[in-house]
């Protein structure tokens, strides 16, 4: 895909060596955070959600019907239309808000741009892109911060409102809820197939279709359906985002290989060997965390640990709800939804892959 303001210029290949799009290593983050003990707010009196938490967004009180909601994120080019990697950007940056049963209000922009390299026009087409998206959520983007680095990246920091009694966190799970994953999974195997001119002009449709679908109407499902633990699919993968909230939550889980929803073109993409640096590492990580039935394909068991950008929201249904009328409803806004396995009693934190 290349942008319509300056066909020539291939903005993924502007990142290559820089690491991927998702985020660094779960290890190394969860080693460093530990370091810096008592700099780091936990949740106490109205900040109900803080850093020691790792939530997907802090939360803090501002009185018995609201509570606000600030989160940020920024990456690389994922892929060349600079348009789209605006609006992907902006989807991304959003969806944590909705992954805390959250409405995304106000914006700004985080840009870092090579300006002697690329034009000028190709960033105002990215942040056209972003701001597209904000708009389609309601959210007014007024503003931002770019400094000149000669990688580009672009984000935006969120600032959402939510009912303090009805957050969705990550360590809310109950033995007996199902896990409900509301998009497919494989975008980070297919943005590593964009920047190695390995991928299919419908893969790549697909996946941006994906990316750029804003996690708004699954939030609201999700809140109908009485959901309070929930997460977006991110850069630590499925299993990755799971075996958070299992740990947080002192219960094991569940995983249906065969159920989860996979993007087009993904299985062919680890059969081409595009598997990024993230999705490895989010294995390695794992590996003490996850055991996957010897009857699961090996290319699934790869995409299960795909780092993902702007995916899905994986959500615990609670046991009394009817899933499958969630699933439907799911559905009927255009979302690949499956019910994709459970929470069980077990160790903290360890998840099971079935065939």
């Amino acid at each position: 895909m290349s942008s319509s303001v300056a066909p020539a210029v291939k903005l993924t290949s502007l990142s290559r060596g820089a690491g991927c799009a998702c985020k660094l290593p779960l290890a190394k983050l969860e080693s460093m955070f530990s370091s810096l003990g008592a700099n780091m707010d936990a949740a106490s009196g109205d900040l109900l959600v803080g850093a020691l938490e790792g939530d997907d967004a802090a939360v803090y009180r501002l009185d018995d019907e609201r509570a606000l909601i600030l989160t940020t994120d920024f990456f690389t080019p994922i892929v060349d239309d600079a348009h789209e990697w605006g609006r992907v950007a902006a989807a991304n940056a959003l969806s944590d808000v909705y992954a805390m049963g959250g409405k995304p209000i106000i914006a700004v922009n985080l840009a870092a741009w090579p300006g002697n390299d690329l034009p000028m026009e190709l960033l105002a087409d990215v942040l056209r892109g972003g701001a597209a998206v904000a708009e389609q959520a309601g959210c007014f983007v007024v503003g931002g911060h770019t400094i000149d680095d000669p990688i580009p990246k672009y984000g935006m920091a969120v600032v959402g409102l939510a009912h303090p009694d009805r957050l969705f966190q990550i360590d809310a799970l109950r033995a007996g809820d199902t896990l409900v994953l509301t998009k497919g999974i494989g975008t980070g195997v297919l943005s590593t197939a964009v920047k190695n001119d390995g991928a299919e002009e419908a893969w790549v449709a697909g996946a941006v279709a994906s990316m750029t679908l804003l996690n708004s109407e699954a939030s609201e499902v999700a809140m109908r359906a009485g959901v309070r633990a929930a997460t977006d699919v991110t850069g630590f993968g499925l299993l990755g985002h799971l075996h958070r909230m299992a740990r947080a939550s002192g219960l094991a889980a569940e995983i249906d290989a065969a159920d989860v929803p996979l993007l087009p073109g993904a299985r062919e993409a680890v059969a081409a060997g595009f598997v990024p640096g993230g999705t490895r590492a989010n294995t390695e990580h794992l590996a003490e965390f996850i055991t996957v039935d010897p009857d699961v394909p090996e290319d699934l068991a790869i995409l299960l640990h795909d780092a993902q950008t702007s995916g899905g929201l994986l959500l615990a249904v609670p046991g009394e709800a009817d899933v499958a009328a969630v699933v439907a409803e799911l559905r009927g806004y255009d979302l690949p939804a499956a019910s994709v396995g459970r929470v069980v009693e077990g160790t903290a934190g360890q998840v099971r892959v079935r065939a």
